[in-house]
């Protein structure tokens, strides 16, 4: 893949990623959800927005190209939010500033990752 489409796609994936998400939809199958964490965010709407959000923002950032050994940071640092989100159980301060924290670091990611690119 071209540099150039690479970025446009990185584009267009982000934007898609901010756009506006439904007000109370997960990024996961909620009639499947079995931990508590995965149940408190189905059963708030605020979580669940947060979730969504970073669905999208994940989508963008696992789509842009990276480096020999990035992609396994990546997937590190996803799992990671995984198993700090399992920690937090019911807890919905917790699940919020985690959620929160989270999409702020892949915003940074996105937007640095764009950056990194070679102009077109």
């Amino acid at each position: 893949m071209s540099r150039r489409v690479a970025r446009a796609l990185a584009a267009a994936a982000l934007g898609l990623a901010l756009a506006a998400a439904p007000a109370h939809a997960a990024s996961f199958d909620c009639g499947k959800a079995g931990t508590p964490d995965e149940r408190a965010v189905c059963a708030d709407p605020a979580l669940s927005a947060l979730d969504s959000e970073m669905g999208g923002l994940w989508f963008a950032y696992s789509r842009l190209p990276m480096l020999m050994g990035a992609n396994g940071v990546r997937h590190d640092e996803a799992q990671d939010f995984l198993a700090a989100r399992t920690a937090c159980g019911a807890d919905k301060a917790c699940l919020g500033a985690l959620y929160r924290a989270r999409i702020a670091a892949l915003k940074q990611q996105i937007t640095a990752a764009i950056a990194a690119l070679p102009p077109l």
